[in-house]
């Protein structure tokens, strides 16, 4: 079928079938009062998930596979993403369909760990993707011919072991790389929420300082740039993330198939929402690389009054969830996921304004987080490629 060469070429070339035997043994009435976990696999080679816990009545099949650890899982008709895993102690006792293979590793052949990275391998995901049997998205394979058919140069357990370490000593550091990227955005987001409410300032000082109290209808206002659609046209579009993340790039709206018959053109400089997600922090700022972008009527956008108001310091004041709950406050449906925030109710929203020299700080920070989120996407692509490089060296003999 394939190969994957394992430590060095002296290592004897074995099967699969050589250390797992197939569980046929594990099936377990389902009954409808009782409690079940119920447990998956992520794709490429992610491994094992737990999925939900239901009651037996809200089961559809009538007959589940018992778990126990050290097993290799896999979905016999769903294999071409690569969705392998080993169950570990803490699944042990929770089910899997019957769509599940489960086989026993045996622990004097195989590193449990040892073979789930193999099932990460780039080269072992795709062989298996070819290998499936079947012409549609839902491809089979038959267990024990898979076990037989997949084949790797396999080293003795104490240098398996070696390799795990080793790349769980990679991993960690490319996990740290990632922790330290994200919590580089993150504590810039919570210096900017800071920075625009000053909750270490009662009102008095603010007052001394300069900061007013306004109504943001005083400083902004709404703006409804409609755009008729066009079937022969395709409208690049913009959403929103919650908790005051930002926005995000869309899959374009297809005029010919959309119902819709106007959208929203935004502008850069512009402050958004979501009336929808209001109530969750789907507000933002429109960039550069947005503008000119398409919306539907559900994000309503403002115009900030330069002399006054900088659509940083809007933004920034919107990221924390107690102008969040203000705002919602005055919802109808307040409570219901669906509620929607009105334009109406941002305008007359009262906040206090900080000086413009203030205010310029915070768009010098939000500037410098920018510049940062744009190395993080400029460099997620090598942290992403990273670890496959590694299993691919660890495979073959090179770490």
């Amino acid at each position: 079928m394939f190969e994957a060469l394992a430590t060095n070429l002296s290592s004897p070339i074995r099967s699969l079938s050589s250390g797992l035997r197939i569980n046929g043994d594990s099936r377990l009435a389902i009954e409808d009062l009782e409690h079940y976990r119920i447990i998956g696999v992520t794709n490429r080679g992610g491994g094992v998930a737990i999925k939900r816990t239901v009651t037996g009545s809200e089961l559809t099949m009538r007959e589940y596979q018992y778990i126990s650890a050290n097993q290799l899982m896999w979905c016999k008709v769903d294999t071409k993403n690569g969705a392998f895993g080993i169950t570990r102690e803490e699944h042990v006792g929770s089910l899997a369909s019957p769509n599940m293979c489960l086989t026993d590793i045996d622990l004097k052949v195989f590193d449990p760990k040892f073979l789930q990275f193999f099932f990460q391998l780039p080269a072992v995901i795709d062989g298996i993707t070819t290998a499936s049997l079947g012409t549609t998205n839902r491809q089979y394979l038959k267990p024990q011919e898979f076990l037989d058919r997949v084949r790797l140069r396999l080293p003795p357990l104490p240098e398996q072991r070696r390799i795990v370490v080793r790349i769980e000593e990679l991993a960690g550091k490319i996990n740290e790389a990632r922790r330290l990227r994200e919590s580089s955005v993150e504590e810039a987001e919570r210096l900017l929420v800071c920075m625009a409410h000053r909750r270490d300032l009662n009102d008095t000082r603010k007052g001394a300082q300069g900061w007013q109290r306004v109504r943001l209808g005083d400083v902004m206002k709404y703006v409804d740039d409609s755009y008729p659609v066009q079937s022969d046209l395709s409208f690049p579009n913009v959403g929103i993330y919650s908790f005051g993340r930002g926005l995000f790039r869309k899959p374009p709206i297809d005029g010919a198939l959309t119902s819709a018959t106007t959208l929203r053109r935004v502008r850069k400089g512009q402050f958004i929402y979501s009336r929808l997600f209001a109530f969750e922090g789907a507000y933002g700022l429109v960039s550069d690389e947005f503008d000119c972008y398409f919306v539907s009527n559900e994000y309503p956008t403002f115009d900030c009054d330069p002399n006054r108001v900088r659509v940083e310091f809007i933004a920034a004041y919107f990221k924390s969830p107690f102008a969040w709950k203000e705002i919602a406050a005055g919802s109808k449906g307040l409570g219901d996921r669906r509620q929607r925030v009105q334009p109406e109710q941002i305008l007359s929203h009262n906040v206090w304004l900080p000086p413009m020299n203030w205010q310029n700080r915070i768009a010098e920070v939000q500037r410098e987080m920018d510049v940062l989120k744009k190395l993080q996407a400029e460099t997620a692509a090598e942290l992403d490629a990273l670890l496959p490089s590694i299993l691919d060296k660890a495979f073959k003999g090179e770490i």
